[in-house]
């Protein structure tokens, strides 16, 4: 059985480095997609929004990462 969990651990560090880094992108995008329509938004700030939050997430990766 410790094969298997071997495999599924290669095959998943084939597309995930960080998994910080993907649990937080799926969890942001996740919330976005359930919680911004809610708000009524006009426009194009939704997608902004979005996208600040994907930003955000992306800064505060590249200095932890930066930091080790």
């Amino acid at each position: 059985m410790s094969w298997l969990k071997a495999i599924f651990s290669k095959l998943l560090g084939l597309f995930v480095d960080d998994v910080g880094f993907a649990v937080a992108i799926l969890g942001w995008v996740i919330l976005a997609g359930l919680g911004l329509p809610r708000l009524g938004l006009p426009g194009h700030l939704p997608g902004l929004v979005l996208f600040v939050g994907l930003l955000g997430i992306l800064m505060q990766s590249t200095v932890r990462r930066s930091r080790k």
